[in-house]
């Protein structure tokens, strides 16, 4: 909803500032039949609303950082088929940030990864944040990406907010939602369903 992909059946989303927003999905949402530099344009030439008009020098020059940026430089020509689930990862955060942006929306940017590249990822997460000094938004369930790349935390359960601190309160906290999902424990106030 933040990203606008959805709206509300209730309620209200309201920035403070009105700023551009990049979003890397959970599975990359690369287009298989664009290289990887045409992926990675992809917001800068496609839509309604397009800031301006780039030539293929521009775009040439901002692919070639953004993939130096995600440690990917050379690629430019591949396709998605020939990456690994990890450079598609990465693919999908240089999209992300190719217009500086100044929110950058992640979901799940750890799911179905090993520690290792998990590790790798929030390292990168990190690393973006700094270079392109972007605020970020990460949907995760991962207690290291939590740790590692978050200021703060909100729990959403059924709709509602029924938690939030820092990591480091959420790894001390007494709340029942906190210790459930710390604790991964099946009893408890959020039920789950099989």
């Amino acid at each position: 909803m933040i990203a606008g992909l959805e709206r509300p059946s209730s309620g209200t989303i309201e920035l403070k500032e009105i700023c551009k927003l990049g979003m890397a999905f959970q599975y990359s949402a690369l287009f298989d039949s664009l290289t990887v530099a045409e992926n990675i344009c992809f917001p800068l030439v496609v839509g309604e609303n397009l800031e301006k008009e780039y030539s293929e020098e521009e775009l040439s020059k901002l692919v070639k950082e953004r993939l130096s940026l995600v440690g990917l430089a050379g690629i430019e020509d591949q396709y998605p088929s020939e990456l690994s689930g990890g450079m598609k990862k990465r693919i999908s955060f240089a999209r992300a940030v190719v217009h500086d942006p100044g929110l950058v929306l992640y979901d799940e940017p750890t799911a179905g990864l090993d520690p290792v590249a998990s590790t790798m990822v929030e390292d990168l997460i990190l690393k973006l944040q700094k270079e392109v000094k972007a605020s970020a938004i990460l949907v995760t369930h991962q207690f290291s990406t939590i740790q590692r790349a978050s200021d703060r935390v909100i729990m959403l359960h059924g709709g509602h907010i029924v938690w939030h601190g820092t990591p480091d309160e959420l790894f001390n906290s007494s709340d029942p939602y906190a210790t459930q999902f710390r604790d991964g424990n099946p009893d408890g106030p959020m039920k789950v369903q099989n």
